[in-house]
């Protein structure tokens, strides 16, 4: 597995993620070129897709969805993605667990 491009700020982490929107469940798709690829089962709009992106990542750290935040790419594919309080570690931990998925609601 090659390994994730993430910054440690303080007690900020800013990574890359790359979204698939329309999949069939929304799952951590493992990295591709040092971004996390994500399959999100929201459509590309309305910001669906990028709601639903903040709402999992935070379930999946164990945080609240305002900890998350999308600070560029808003209307593309790749999004630069700042978690609030929380380590590197910790990010790299749920990344290497694989296919962390849920459900569609």
């Amino acid at each position: 597995m090659s390994e994730i491009a993430i910054q440690q700020l303080g007690k900020t982490v800013v990574f890359t993620v790359k979204v698939v929107p329309g999949s069939s469940r929304t799952q951590i798709g493992g990295l591709l070129n040092g971004m996390v690829k994500i399959r999100v089962s929201a459509a590309p709009e309305k910001g669906k897709a990028n709601k639903l992106l903040v709402d999992f990542l935070a379930k999946q750290l164990g945080i609240k969805s305002k900890a998350v935040s999308i600070i560029s790419g808003h209307k593309t594919a790749v999004k630069r993605v700042q978690v609030l309080g929380i380590q590197a570690q910790r990010i790299t931990q749920i990344i290497e667990r694989g296919n962390v998925s849920e459900t569609p609601s």
